[in-house]
């Protein structure tokens, strides 16, 4: 009996705390600003400039260590 008289209490405290929030619309997002994304564009890519900073053998491959997770 002392328990359901503490949770009614409760209850009634929580729901009175209830009523002062304002009812909001919902929302998912932080700002007004939704869905906003930019244009498609690529940048052109120049593989001389990509490979200045490689190791290239006399064929023009690019020189890499083998994963030490292959065999």
């Amino acid at each position: 009996m002392k328990i359901e008289k503490e949770a009614e209490q409760i209850l009634e405290k929580f729901s009175k705390a209830l009523q002062d929030i304002p009812e909001l619309e919902e929302t998912y997002y932080i700002v007004d600003n939704v869905n906003l994304s930019r244009e498609d564009c690529g940048e052109e890519k120049n593989p001389e400039k990509i490979l200045r900073n490689t190791m290239v053998d006399k064929e023009g491959y690019v020189i890499a260590e083998k994963g030490k997770w292959t065999n």
